[in-house]
């Protein structure tokens, strides 16, 4: 059974970062795409960012472009996620998957993974 284990998240004011990590049991990062999510209280889960398997290519959706950084440690096996500049919108849950392949909007497409239990950021002054 594959198991996802996300953390870092926690309690920044807007305009701090963040750097998120995900790490799994039985799969390598680098055999396929990869990537996150986030859920904020009363929304529908939405994609952030997706990384190709060779880590050459990143996709990200609209909102976090050019404030995100989606990486993957090889040696490690671990998938980051740093977000700079967050601000309230930013507060959500944060999951990563693994996938068949990356949307130019920065989806995981195919998930081949369950859902791990997350991570919260909450940006607050």
């Amino acid at each position: 059974l594959v198991q996802l284990a996300e953390s870092g998240g926690g309690s920044v004011q807007p305009g701090g970062s963040l750097k998120l990590s995900c790490t799994t049991s039985g799969m390598r990062f680098d055999g396929y795409y990869s990537g996150w999510f986030r859920q904020a209280p009363g929304l529908g889960r939405e994609s952030v960012a997706c990384i190709t398997p060779s880590g050459t290519s990143a996709y990200y959706q609209r909102s976090v472009k050019g404030r995100a950084t989606i990486t993957r440690d090889a040696a490690m096996n671990i998938l980051h996620l740093q977000i700079d500049r967050l601000t309230t919108d930013d507060t959500a849950r944060y999951f990563c998957a693994l996938g068949r392949m990356c949307s130019d909007a920065g989806t995981v497409v195919q998930p081949v993974t369950s859902w791990g239990q997350g991570t919260q950021v909450t940006v607050s002054s």
